[in-house]
């Protein structure tokens, strides 16, 4: 397991002292072309018992970018508004996707990008070989190399980046496991604190993974990740 040795130094923290309101955005997998209910409302229910404010963001699926991370930047926007401090996000496979795009992708206004993602085997890469009915449902099937690149979240990472926690499972036999490492390497050198954990076994689409084996010991990892980083109630 390539585990919390993945650490880098942290960025300054965005947290503000006390009174710190903090919500999580849930955001299932499906391939860009449905929401996996098994990755929406039990995760919340998780992250609610964690003592953490969560909901699930049913972000637009069968329509192609960047309507899904503008439907995401604008529910973040939302929250803001509704007096939400920080604003994280935690999605699955191609939801994953859509979180690291949210966190990662450029913005006109800061204040649209997320404070914190969790990337559970996620769908990384357009430009590497990955899944591709996720490219396809966000790309098109003639996407050109600009498109492609600019929905890759190895090339997204700059040293302004939100801390990222992500976990795979190295035979995924759906996404490829692969560009996650090139993602942990562009958070390592960028400076961005991140933890990288990968699982020897485990098929896709696990969720939270429960009696799983070894990968159901990502939620216990990620809660402690979250209590470094002051997300716990």
């Amino acid at each position: 397991m390539f585990g919390s040795g993945a650490h880098s130094a942290p960025r300054e923290s965005r947290r503000r002292p006390g009174g710190v309101r903090r919500h999580v955005l849930v955001l299932p997998g499906g391939g860009y072309g449905r929401l996996a209910p098994h990755e929406g409302e039990p995760v919340v229910e998780w992250l609610q018992g964690l003592g953490v404010e969560a909901s699930v963001f049913r972000y637009p699926v069968l329509t192609r970018h960047p309507l899904p991370t503008e439907a995401i930047r604008a529910e973040i926007r939302r929250w803001r508004a509704e007096g939400v401090d920080e604003v994280g996000v935690l999605g699955f496979s191609a939801g994953g996707h859509a979180a690291g795009m949210a966190a990662l992708a450029p913005a006109d206004d800061p204040g649209d990008v997320a404070d914190l993602a969790v990337l559970c085997y996620p769908v990384v890469s357009m430009v590497l070989p990955g899944h591709e009915g996720s490219r396809l449902n966000l790309l098109g099937p003639d996407a050109d190399e600009h498109l492609r690149r600019a929905t890759s979240l190895e090339l997204l990472v700059t040293p302004d980046a939100p801390p990222v926690f992500l976990w795979h499972t190295s035979d995924d036999d759906v996404v490829p496991v692969a560009p996650v490492y090139r993602l942990g390497e562009a958070l390592h050198a960028a400076g961005v604190a991140h933890a990288v954990h990968v699982y020897p076994s485990g098929k896709h689409g696990l969720g939270l993974a429960i009696g799983s084996g070894l990968p159901e010991m990502w939620t216990a990892e990620c809660a402690a990740w979250l209590a470094d980083r002051g997300w716990l109630g």
